[in-house]
């Protein structure tokens, strides 16, 4: 499983945690366990909303949290290996963004009932314009 961790975690960790509290236990898909503590992996803690799962189903469990995102609003906007971004407009105007992360301990062996996590993370600011982006200018006729 190949990792991008370092800039997808200072991404997720620059902002604010997604509910830890009891709610926390409603964002938990069938699969999936609570883990508020990330695994103590890159400084998570306390910053993203995790849960783990055997890796062998990390890839599924993701597989459904996006389904599940796309219910509530949410639009796979991008990504790369591991991490997928969305975003989701405000009634306000403007958008509202959200990564998932999958990540697991590097230091272990990364067999199939090793365990694996996905974080959930914020994206501060408005992380689409406001404006849509103005139409090209054609070429004149020839």
């Amino acid at each position: 499983m190949k990792i991008v961790m370092m800039a997808a975690a200072a991404a997720l960790l620059a902002a604010p945690a997604m509910a830890q509290d009891g709610a926390a236990e409603n964002l938990v898909l069938p699969g999936a366990t609570l883990a508020p503590d990330c695994g103590n992996l890159y400084g998570m803690a306390g910053r993203a909303f995790c849960v783990s799962a055997p890796l062998a189903g990390i890839g599924a469990l993701a597989e459904a949290y996006i389904a599940d995102l796309q219910t509530k609003g949410w639009l796979p906007a991008g990504g790369e290996d591991n991490r997928v971004v969305f975003v989701r407009r405000r009634d306000t105007g403007g958008c509202d963004g959200l990564q998932m992360q999958a990540f697991y301990d590097t230091s272990r062996p990364a067999g199939p009932d090793a365990i694996g996590y996905l974080g959930f993370g914020p994206i501060p600011g408005n992380v689409c314009s406001d404006q849509p982006a103005p139409l090209p200018t054609p070429a004149p006729a020839q």
